[in-house]
């Protein structure tokens, strides 16, 4: 069996993750379901994701509806209270450079864009969505490999603009030092955020009251560096009717 909380891990919240894995453990054991002691959070994504004997995890809503729909299922939507959307919802924030005097997403055609991967929604399709609104797509790309990356290549001027999950940039803002050199261009409409899932053979029922019990166990202070308000119900049907970017706009 396999755990992971991987999606917003960073040193910083290694012991908030670490006391919530343990109130998730033993809320999950008083429904006689077993967990792993330890989170698996440096295992490949994917190899948790697609796990027969996955217990819980937390993926995002591209690979849900492009690969991991009907081969896993969903738990719940965790709710960090993002401004602007509604519980269980994120959006993404667009980020230049402080200093950079273009103002509108428009201005930005040869600007060269740094994302995350091209499975990701709010490092990737989100930003999409709005580019094509308006009118064009980045030819200048450059794969970053994670949302903080993407932050400071634009930061240290190796990138000009990049698309920042609201909660990343959340923790960016309060964590790295290089947030001060950025600015918030423009947001991207809400979309449901990123959900726990669990495998086909779980009770997944069971699994959403256990992880809301462990919320509602969290210290004042785990709870707040976690930015954790709650558990939402969030219909598989919502994520899927998100539309994809095409192949060949990676």
């Amino acid at each position: 069996m396999i755990a992971s909380l991987m999606m917003y891990a960073r040193p910083e919240l290694d012991a908030a993750h670490a006391h919530y894995w343990t109130l998730i453990r033993a809320a999950l054991a008083a429904r006689r379901i077993a967990a792993p002691e330890t989170l698996a959070n440096a295992a490949e994504e994917f190899s948790v994701w697609e796990a027969p004997d996955l217990v819980l995890s937390q993926t995002c809503g591209m690979p849900f509806r492009m690969r991991l729909h009907g081969r896993v299922q969903l738990v719940g939507t965790p709710d960090f209270g993002i401004d602007g959307c509604q519980p269980g919802y994120y959006r993404s924030a667009i980020v230049v450079r402080r200093d950079d005097s273009r103002m509108a997403l428009a201005d930005f055609r040869d600007a060269r864009f740094a994302y995350n991967m091209t499975h990701s929604q709010s490092g990737f399709a989100a930003a999409y969505a709005m580019v094509q609104a308006a009118g064009f797509w980045f030819t200048d790309r450059v794969a970053s490999g994670g949302h903080r990356v993407s932050a400071r290549m634009v930061a240290k001027e190796q990138a000009d603009i990049a698309a920042i999950d609201a909660v990343t940039w959340r923790l960016i803002e309060r964590y790295d030092a290089f947030a001060r050199d950025l600015r918030v261009l423009t947001w991207s409409p809400p979309t449901p955020g990123l959900p726990y899932i669990t495998g086909p053979g779980q009770d997944a029922a069971a699994i959403f009251d256990a992880v809301s019990e462990a919320i509602a166990q969290l210290s004042a202070e785990d709870r707040a560096a976690l930015g954790l308000r709650g558990l939402t119900r969030i219909p598989a049907k919502d994520y899927l009717a998100i539309p994809n970017p095409p192949p060949e706009a990676g």
